[in-house]
């Protein structure tokens, strides 16, 4: 990357920092808070084998199911040096995007829908992207030397690195868990090739504490510190792109766009805080929204609402699979005609949801007609199996 752009005049005038590492290093520290940061650690690229052999082993399970990204060039993941050979420091950042409210309370409310705390706003990849490429830009003009940076898209293990720069642990959910955020810190990294001073790893907190192991609905955790992604709820309603498996569909409740349980149960949220940067805020009309109306949405009208939200990412389909589950869910007859509709769905995906949807909401007569009236024109073989047994 290239030096220049913000802090280069404060480097020539009473601001010039020393090459000192040390002051370097705080200085650095300072910059990141000024432009956003809440968090900031520096670790170096050797420090996560023992991680590295757990994602190994992940992979080998199968426990990562269609993510076949997370499969790829494994030798790149497990050890920072094999993304790029020339880094000498990771410089961990978080940003607190704690909620201003409990994130389990909607889950009562079942006929409207429950989107994760971190899709209720801004994309935090743009928003985080944006910071890390500024900082960066400020520590190549402070120090020469070359920088990369990375925000969840690429093959980096920010939570094991996080932990070795002491931004917090692993928890038994395999989620970063911080004792000052709670369980709320999007991540972000940039490798150097600059020798930085260390930050010593944290230590795990999570004693005897089983809380986030047994609110999982769908039991995703075969054991602590081990998941199970094909029976996660975010997985299952954002990764898994064909229909969700019956055995998870009750389960899933409203959850349409990931799940916070193991993360909202954590007993260290008791020191969170509410996030300070507004575009990762919830929106309104994110934060309950009616699930009557979502299933209304045409593909403009998705991409509306949705504009610079990461739930864009899914599309409309999965998206009204997934708000179809959660009509299903529901127990609200009033919900089924949203779902009868839904049975003339261009997509496959839709009607098959729709079809599982009408057969958790109406009686078996009313089913029954409408089924021998769908078959005739349905030519998809999976819609055609939801059909035999959706009820």
């Amino acid at each position: 990357m290239a030096g220049g752009g913000a802090g280069v005049a404060d480097l020539r005038g009473p601001g010039f920092l020393s090459s000192e590492p040390t002051e370097l290093k705080a200085a650095l520290a300072r910059e990141a808070r000024a432009l956003g940061f809440d968090c900031i650690g520096i670790t170096e690229p050797g420090t996560i084998e023992s991680a590295g052999q757990r994602f190994l082993e992940f992979i080998a399970s199968g426990g990562h199911g269609d993510m076949d990204w997370l499969a790829a060039q494994p030798e790149r993941r497990v050890d920072p040096r094999g993304l790029w050979a020339d880094v000498r420091s990771v410089i961990m950042l978080g940003v607190n995007y704690g909620p201003d409210s409990d994130p389990l309370t909607i889950l009562k409310e079942r006929t409207r829908a429950a989107i994760s705390v971190y899709a209720q706003g801004d994309d935090y990849h743009d928003l985080i992207k944006k910071r890390l490429k500024a900082l960066a830009r400020w520590l190549v003009a402070a120090a020469p030397s070359e920088v990369k940076v990375f925000v969840d898209t690429a093959a980096v293990m920010e939570k094991p690195l996080a932990q070795t720069a002491h931004l917090g642990w692993q928890g038994k959910h395999t989620n970063l868990v911080s004792r000052e955020f709670g369980s709320w810190l999007f991540l972000g990294a940039i490798y150097t090739t600059l020798d930085l001073p260390r930050d010593g790893a944290e230590i795990d907190h999570c004693g005897s504490c089983r809380a986030c192991l047994d609110i999982c609905p769908t039991s995703a955790f075969p054991a602590p510190y081990r998941l199970d992604a094909r029976r996660c709820i975010s997985y299952l309603t954002i990764e898994k792109k064909g229909p969700i498996p019956r055995e998870f569909r009750k389960a899933i409740g409203n959850r349409i766009y990931g799940c916070d349980d193991c993360l909202a149960a954590c007993p260290w949220n008791k020191f969170a805080q509410e996030g300070r940067e507004a575009r990762l805020a919830a929106r309104d009309e994110l934060r309950a929204p009616s699930l009557a109306e979502l299933a209304r949405l045409d593909d403009a009208a998705f991409r509306a609402l949705f504009t610079k939200s990461p739930v864009k990412r899914i599309g409309r389909d999965r998206f009204l699979r997934n708000v179809l589950i959660a009509i299903g869910n529901s127990g609200e007859m009033a919900l089924a005609e949203e779902a009868r509709r839904l049975l003339e769905d261009a997509s496959p995906l839709v009607r098959g949801a729709a079809v599982w949807a009408l057969g958790q909401l109406v009686g078996r007569s009313e089913f029954d007609a409408m089924k021998s009236a769908a078959m005739s024109a349905e030519r998809d073989e999976g819609v055609r199996q939801e059909w035999h047994t959706a009820a």
